[in-house]
């Protein structure tokens, strides 16, 4: 892979190492800072609203100016939010907190492009391996994320003021890593090129079964991750045991990327997309058997597995439904429509485990899977019939 590809790596690696820390910190954060118990998962719910919100002007900005100012515009967001969130820690005000997830989470609706900017600077054939290898710079974050969480937790008088002086150094160090990229510089829109509405593009099944796997499996793993440190803590597990879980967890989510890609060549995309199901399925079953560290460690690492599975499987099919000029819009509804469904799991989690406890967190979320495997059904059908739509 080219120097780009690494970079993009680097760089989704740092990201992901602060999703990663947010992850193991942010919910318990929120527990010790809000007054009523219930919105403990507020902050991290309102960092999947903030990716949300993002995902559209981010597309269409960095359309404009370019996907490398875009990356540095979001630098300066993310460390804005990372300051703030430092100082509600600090001040103990659980209102400036929410505001740093805010804006650490609109750094993240930049960064979740960085796969779609590696299959803009490598070649077709092997744009599914770009995207893999992108998403295998979490692997780092896996490491990166939960153990800097649990080191930095007491650096300072104030608890878990540290955990977000690192997110600081993070965010500055990506900058410094956007400053050296060498990304191409925007396309002007040659409008002598026949695009289509964005109805047309959204109305192909394998659009739809794209999108829907994506988020689905996006959806059901934040439900489940976002509501696991809780659930933990209710179990009387330390926090070192949190973060080795969601380490864990973040290893099952990337490790697969060095070899998804190429799983995806030799086997095809739908097929690894139900693999990925199965596996979420299992996830929800060991989550039945127990809540021993164990039983925690296994669920949510086979989680990661799954989700890498929809989540790289869902982008690959996706590149295949809309042309370069068409681009920007439909990744702006994928992914608009993926961290949506995102933000809804993570303020379902906190609401469902309040209320109703760790099982029906997990009863909740099994529906969803059978609605993948009928997407795919249906996509097969579509396939039978009539060719793909393909706008290559």
């Amino acid at each position: 892979m080219n120097r780009n590809v690494i970079q993009l790596a680097l760089a989704q690696a740092v990201m992901m190492s602060v999703n990663s820390l947010m992850v193991t910190a942010a919910a318990i954060i929120g527990s010790h800072l809000a007054t009523n118990k219930a919105l403990a998962t507020l902050p991290l719910a309102l960092y999947f609203v903030a990716v949300m919100l993002t995902t559209i002007p981010a597309s269409l900005l960095m359309g404009v100016i370019g996907r490398k100012r875009g990356f540095l515009f979001a630098t300066v967001i993310g460390l804005c939010g990372a300051t703030c969130g430092a100082i509600g820690i600090y001040q103990e005000s659980f209102l400036l907190f929410c505001l740093g997830t805010i804006a650490t989470g609109s750094y993240t609706g930049f960064g979740n492009y960085f796969r779609f900017a590696a299959t803009e600077v490598a070649p077709k054939e092997k744009k599914n391996t770009a995207i893999s290898y992108v998403l295998a710079g979490g692997v780092l974050a896996a490491i990166i994320g939960p153990n800097l969480a649990n080191l930095s937790k007491d650096v300072f008088a104030v608890t878990y003021l540290g955990i977000f002086v690192s997110v600081i150094i993070l965010y500055s160090l990506n900058g410094i890593n956007f400053i050296c990229m060498r990304l191409p510089r925007p396309v002007v829109p040659d409008f002598r090129q026949t695009t289509r509405p964005m109805l047309q593009i959204a109305a192909q099944p394998a659009f739809i079964v794209a999108v829907a796997s994506a988020a689905i499996g996006y959806s059901v793993m934040v439900l489940l991750m976002t509501a696991t440190p809780l659930a933990m803590t209710h179990q009387h597990h330390q926090f070192s045991d949190v973060a080795f879980v969601i380490q864990w967890h973040v290893l099952g989510m990337f490790v697969p990327s060095f070899f998804t890609g190429h799983l995806i060549n030799r086997f095809g995309v739908q097929r690894i997309i139900m693999i990925g199901a199965v596996l979420m399925v299992g996830s929800i079953a060991m989550n039945f058997h127990g809540s021993s560290v164990s039983h925690f460690w296994a669920s949510l690492l086979t989680l990661g597995v799954g989700w890498n599975f929809m989540f790289i499987g869902g982008t690959s099919l996706l590149t295949e439904t809309y042309s370069s000029a068409e681009s920007a819009r439909a990744q702006a509804f994928n992914d608009f429509t993926v961290f949506s469904a995102a933000a809804l799991a993570s303020f379902s989690a906190g609401a469902l485990l309040h209320q109703w406890g760790w099982q029906l967190v997990n009863y909740a979320v099994a529906p969803l899977i059978v609605l993948v495997v009928l997407a795919h059904a249906w996509l097969w059908l579509s396939n039978k019939r009539r060719p793909v739509a393909t706008g290559h």
